[in-house]
């Protein structure tokens, strides 16, 4: 879809860039082959310095130019061409302040493989694995992961970025990643009631009490948030495309969800469940 975007040019708006569809200016590539440009002769110029500027970026693998140049509305463009370097990622934390609560546990998935830093064991090695992606996908995580990650770990994390609880809100879906999760059909199965609250008093059985499960479950829930960002991204990018000449051709897969290495432990959620009086 980058390919066939022109929002990004200073000047093009949506109505411009249908009429540009409209009158067979579909890509880059037409632009540069030097089709003609219902537009006048300044304005013409201008498209068509960017797109050449923009064929430069997109071969130096370069996301942040298009997060700079495009609205944050219409970041989801970026999706497919830069699939090959994505971090899908979410925290877990004591509390909402960085200042005053800290990380506990980190999931990075990558299309490929799961990745997870646990505080006071591995938290340190996130830093260099995450130097590794160009652009990360997070539900919420313009203000609140990436500002908690960026204070506490001191990690610039400055890479190109697409926030799905924007994304999927212009698509009507609102309500917390785990309630865009629901009305579009993903189960939690066993995890189906843990939340961020619930995150919380799993690490301090963890932590307080010694219970491993109590973290393998933190861990479990963790990935499955990251794991279901991969699917929920790709969903969100063939509902955006379908308003669009592009709904046929450019139609993505829905990635199926990997094997986690861990599971969330049944009995440790219903224990602590009893205690807090949840049941």
């Amino acid at each position: 879809m980058l390919k066939n975007t022109f929002r990004h040019i200073p000047g093009i708006g949506a109505k411009t860039e249908r009429d540009l569809w409209a009158s067979g200016i579909l890509s880059w590539d037409d632009v540069a082959e030097d089709a003609f440009l219902p537009m006048s002769d300044r304005r013409a110029e201008t498209v068509r310095d960017v797109i050449y500027e923009s064929i430069d970026q997109l071969a130096d693998d370069n996301p942040r130019y298009f997060q700079d140049t495009l609205a944050p509305g219409e970041h989801w463009r970026m999706f497919p061409d830069f699939r090959h370097t994505i971090a899908y990622l979410d925290i877990e934390t004591t509390g909402l302040s960085a200042s005053r609560h800290y990380i506990t546990t980190i999931a990075l998935y990558d299309g490929r493989d799961i990745h997870h830093y646990v505080h006071d064991e591995n938290l340190t090695e996130f830093a260099g694995d995450i130097s590794r992606y160009r652009l990360i996908v997070t539900y919420n995580g313009k203000t609140f992961d990436l500002p908690f990650i960026r204070e506490y770990l001191g990690v610039a994390m400055d890479q190109a970025h697409i926030d799905l609880r924007y994304v999927l809100a212009s698509l009507g879906y609102t309500g917390g990643l785990k309630g865009c999760e629901k009305k579009l059909g993903l189960d939690r199965k066993d995890l189906a009631d843990v939340d961020g609250y619930f995150a919380v008093l799993l690490w301090h059985d963890y932590y307080n009490n010694g219970n491993r499960r109590a973290l393998e479950t933190l861990l479990a829930y963790n990935m499955l948030d990251v794991v279901n960002l991969a699917t929920l991204a790709a969903m969100a990018y063939n509902m955006k495309i379908e308003s669009t000449p592009f709904a046929r051709t450019h139609r993505l897969p829905v990635p199926a969800p990997p094997e986690l290495p861990f599971e969330p432990d049944v009995e440790t959620i219903r224990r602590i469940k009893r205690e807090h009086g949840w049941c």
